[in-house]
């Protein structure tokens, strides 16, 4: 799945837990595959963090630093 896809379906899954509708198994999954989609998603962020590091070479490297 793309990282959009992704982010999307933890949304959803967010969504689904606050709603207190579902049960308790279905809940245990549902937190099980957003907590998969979380460290999935923050690798993937990591990843493009390291890469726009490398690839800066004019500062711009800081201001993304900054930002975080």
């Amino acid at each position: 799945m793309s990282f959009e896809t992704d982010l999307k379906r933890l949304e959803e899954i967010t969504e689904l837990l606050k709603a207190d509708e579902t049960g308790l198994e279905e809940s245990l999954k549902l937190y099980e595959e957003a907590s998969a989609l979380n460290k999935k998603l923050t690798k993937t962020l990591e990843e493009v963090r390291r890469r726009i590091e490398t690839v800066s070479s004019d500062g711009i490297t800081e201001e993304v630093k900054e930002e975080n």
